[in-house]
């Protein structure tokens, strides 16, 4: 156990070791400030780092994790990530990525009790709910939950689009993108599932909120 703790320490000495003879000067340049173009809203699966799949260094992109990659609005820890990305940082794209094999989206499929994270999976059933006519017709499970995985970071940009830090945003014209992504732990490659949205134009009228009036 203290064998693999300690272990991290030595790659972390070997890593600064390596950046440091391909850019003498990367640390020095990487603690004056960060200035990403990405916020990056990912699931916390080990086995999906947000730098390392997209190829990109330290400083391009904001990263918030969850277990399945999910938008909810009364999480005031993804909140304040969304906020500060964009009113602060003013990243350009947000992107949410789910994964294929996510244990989180297969465990909502079922009806197994698994502890507390039960009520953040909820989220996921109601997503299963809206679209239960297309899922329940997959035959193979294993489909059905790559199918349940795509539809789940759609809704989830879907969600991104409904809060009013992004609709403050595109009412103050900042150029922002919503992306939904897909990655296959299989063969590492990432897949874009064609949902971007960079205004309120493609949703119900419900959802659309006013310009807050400042006195």
């Amino acid at each position: 156990m203290i064998k693999s703790y300690n272990q991290l320490f030595e790659n972390n000495k070997k890593w600064v070791e390596a950046t440091n003879m391909q850019d003498p000067q990367f640390f020095n340049k990487l603690s004056n400030g960060q200035s990403p173009k990405f916020l990056w809203i990912g699931c916390s699966d080990s086995r999906v780092p947000a730098n390392e799949i997209t190829g990109t260094m330290p400083g391009d992109i904001f990263v918030h994790r969850n277990i399945a990659n999910m938008v909810i609005h009364t999480d005031m820890s993804m909140l304040s990530v969304l906020d500060y990305s964009v009113n602060v940082l003013g990243v350009q794209h947000i992107i949410v990525c789910g994964h294929y094999g996510c244990g989180g989206v297969a465990a909502a499929m079922g009806r197994k009790q698994v502890g507390l994270i039960d009520n953040w999976l909820r989220n996921i059933k109601d997503v299963y709910r809206l679209h239960q006519n297309e899922l329940n017709s997959i035959e193979d499970v294993d489909k059905r939950t790559d199918r349940l995985v795509e539809l789940n970071v759609i809704e989830q940009v879907m969600d991104l689009a409904k809060t009013s830090i992004v609709q403050n945003a595109w009412s103050a014209n900042k150029p922002l993108q919503l992306h939904g992504l897909v990655y296959a732990l299989k063969t590492g490659i990432l897949q874009d599932l064609n949902v971007t949205i960079d205004s309120t134009n493609d949703m119900e009228d419900v959802y659309r909120m006013e310009v807050p009036i400042i006195a």
